[in-house]
């Protein structure tokens, strides 16, 4: 069951206050999709926990913070997780290059990524270098724009344009090597 509006102002109050049932059934309530949004980032489960800890860790510590008149809690927890991931790599020390950018962008068939199972196109883009990676989620996965990505990489927006440039194109090379099976 989804609990209303209602119930999650509700939740909210009672972490503010740091009650303990309350910070569990909002874990619990969230856990799940953040989990998910920290496994795209990360190489391994191990790592996606820690991410997964650490942002609900910040969701804590900074619920007096949330405004639900700016956004959803579900929308401020993500950009938590999001930021919490980028922090994780960055510890990791993750390193990025500044390439030049070709326009030439290259594509992957829509019809070929259709027919890829969820986990195995996980496993493929987990395959990527670090950077290449993180800057795939960002753009492709969650939205964000390469002025966005730079900013929040401190990276030029030519890099970041770059990596999601290499990424589609290892993408395509490892579906050309193992294409789906229809």
């Amino acid at each position: 069951m989804i609990p209303s509006e209602d119930d999650i102002q509700s939740l909210i109050a009672g972490c503010i206050k740091n009650d303990r049932m309350a910070q569990e059934r909002l874990y619990k309530r969230f856990h799940d999709v953040m989990a998910a949004l920290c496994m795209r980032y990360t190489k391994n489960m191990q790592d996606a926990a820690e991410v997964l800890s650490d942002g609900f860790l910040k969701v804590f510590k900074n619920i007096e913070q949330y405004d639900s008149s700016k956004a959803s809690v579900a929308t401020w927890i993500r950009a938590i997780m999001i930021y919490s991931a980028i922090d994780f790599l960055r510890r990791k020390q993750i390193k990025y290059m500044n390439l030049p950018y070709s326009e030439e962008e290259p594509g992957i068939e829509s019809e070929a990524v259709q027919k890829i199972d969820a986990d195995i196109l996980l496993a493929m883009i987990r395959q990527l270098p670090a950077a290449t990676q993180l800057v795939f989620n960002l753009y492709t996965i969650d939205g964000f724009n390469h002025d966005e990505i730079a900013a929040m990489l401190n990276i030029s927006e030519g890099t970041s344009r770059w990596h999601l440039s290499e990424a589609r194109k290892q993408l395509r090379q490892t579906l050309q090597l193992h294409p789906p099976k229809a």
